[in-house]
């Protein structure tokens, strides 16, 4: 197409392309999520896979989905509601896996002039072919292409929307930072990092003109831009959300005061920013007390709601609730639950699972989702008596009444099995932090294993600030990391190098947490 056409031309003419030697091979089947190998010029060495629902409109819209650092397209497409969303309204979504290196592992590349030149090269242009070979392949409308990702993915999508402001139409930025906010590669890993060190603090002209800079002469349409934070967030810091917010709305012309706020959903604040006409161009998300785990549970469904792929119905039927819920293969520290599919009109997206403490009393709290109907739960306390109930979540938010309650008691405790073992490297220290990556989770045993948990102990005065691609609770100085959808599955002698985490400390203290178990 002309637009890629001339952008990769100045990308050859850097002599920054890798060439890929494999064939491409036929479209991808429907509902599956499929690697193309030879999707175009790659120079930044990336992946892709490419995930088109059954159901789908002759010119289908693309949803460019991108994983935070350590991740992969695959887990991402199993960690979040995107193809689910998908399934429901007939767009495609293109998995990209990073395969750069800035302190972290499999970032996005948002840090290099490369990337930050219009037609420089790097992951920009790699992701630029893969939207190509999507339109060419399965007939994608060029008209409406998004852009959206997770922490390394959320830099990634405002970068995209800055430098190719002609290719998208909109994105929405979970956990990102304004584009130009990395000086370059020294300037990405946490604690030697400006951008992300507490202390980022530019005008919102000086923001704006970075990314009128990044394509100069411009004058077309821009990308409309929602962005997400959460309040807790110490990894990427949550003030860079104002600071997104600055740029975006300088870039439009826009006040700095919203012109409306909401609570859509409890703990999430919205501002919108509209122009004279009353459309929203900046939307901003803070969700109160959160860390750096978002997406959660629906937020997929804003996004995809923002980008106008579909329109806000009148759907407020909830699903019918999940019957027939069981547990079996009870263990010393885990369960396995079971039940039959709840029903819709509109269709069900998903499942929480609740748990309760005892055999009576206490309160029910969300502990995972299940895109199934099944879930297996972790990290239980031998010879300890909990409760479960199962509720679904339809397309439009609405949300069923709970299953009927089971109750299970976990096997009393003994010796490690030796299944599975768990070897931290510290990335980088800094005189008040660390950082834990991978924290690499080896199955050891004989059998496939379908999940995991790592217990471990902070230094005293110690405090984990941030995790990423596990489910993490603290206990004093324990901290209990379990798997999340996507890497819990290991075959005999597989491991997951996806896990990390951000840890303060004393200013001067060297000590690093001890005694790492896995079960």
């Amino acid at each position: 197409m002309t637009r890629l056409t001339t952008v990769l031309a100045h990308a050859c003419a850097a002599a920054l392309f890798a060439v890929m030697t494999v064939v491409a091979g036929s479209p991808a089947a429907a509902a599956t999520l499929v690697e193309v190998t030879n999707f175009g010029s790659n120079p930044g060495n990336m992946r892709m896979h490419v995930y088109v629902p059954d159901s789908r409109p002759a010119s289908p819209a693309i949803v460019v989905a991108m994983h935070g650092c350590g991740g992969s397209g695959p887990g991402f497409h199993q960690s979040s509601e995107f193809a689910s969303l998908a399934d429901r309204y007939g767009f495609i979504v293109i998995y990209p896996t990073a395969t750069q290196s800035a302190g972290f592992g499999n970032c996005f590349d948002t840090w290099s002039d490369a990337a930050k030149r219009r037609g420089g090269g790097s992951d920009p242009v790699s992701l630029l072919s893969m939207i190509d070979y999507v339109e060419r392949t399965y007939g994608g409308d060029p008209d409406r292409v998004y852009a959206t990702g997770s922490s390394s993915g959320g830099m990634m999508t405002q970068h995209m929307l800055a430098v190719y402001p002609d290719v998208f139409k909109a994105g929405a930025s979970f956990m990102g930072v304004p584009f130009d906010c990395f000086a370059g590669a020294s300037d990405y890993p946490p604690g030697s990092s400006r951008c992300t060190g507490g202390s980022m603090d530019r005008t919102p002209q000086q923001w704006g003109d970075a990314v009128r800079q990044a394509y100069p002469g411009y004058s077309g349409a821009r990308p409309r831009v929602q962005l997400w934070h959460g309040t807790a967030d110490t990894l990427v810091p949550y003030s860079l959300l104002r600071e997104s917010i600055e740029q975006w709305t300088d870039v439009f012309g826009l006040s700095q005061t919203p012109t409306s706020t909401d609570s859509p959903q409890a703990g999430w604040n919205r501002s919108r920013y509209a122009d004279a006409s009353g459309t929203v161009l900046v939307e901003a998300y803070s969700i109160q007390g959160a860390g750096h785990a978002l997406p959660q549970s629906g937020m997929a469904r804003y996004a995809v709601e923002f980008f106008g792929l579909t329109t806000q119905s009148n759907d407020t039927t909830p699903p019918t609730a999940p019957s027939g819920l069981t547990a079996s293969g009870t263990t010393a520290t885990g369960t396995t639950l079971t039940w039959t599919a709840a029903t819709d009109d509109t269709g069900v997206t998903g499942y929480d699972i609740l748990r309760a403490p005892g055999a009576s009393g206490g309160t029910f709290a969300q502990v995972g989702t299940s895109a199934t109907t099944s879930y297996a739960d972790t990290g239980l306390t031998p010879n300890t008596t909990y409760r479960y109930q199962v509720r679904a979540r339809d397309a439009a938010g609405n949300v069923s009444p709970v299953s009927d309650t089971v109750q299970i008691t976990t096997q009393e405790g003994g010796p490690s099995d030796g299944t599975c073992s768990a070897v931290p490297t510290v990335q980088s220290e800094w005189g008040n932090g660390y950082v834990i990556q991978p924290l690499t989770v080896t199955n050891t045993g004989t059998s496939t294993i379908t999940g995991w948990t790592v217990t471990f102990t902070l230094p005293a005065g110690h405090t984990l600030t941030g995790s990423w691609n596990a489910d993490v609770t603290t206990s004093g100085q324990t901290v209990t990391v379990r798997n999340v959808g996507h890497n819990g599955t290991l075959a005999p002698g597989a491991a997951t190098t996806s896990v990390g985490f951000q840890v303060s400390r004393p200013n001067g203290d060297t000590a690093l947490p001890s005694g790492y178990t896995c079960a």
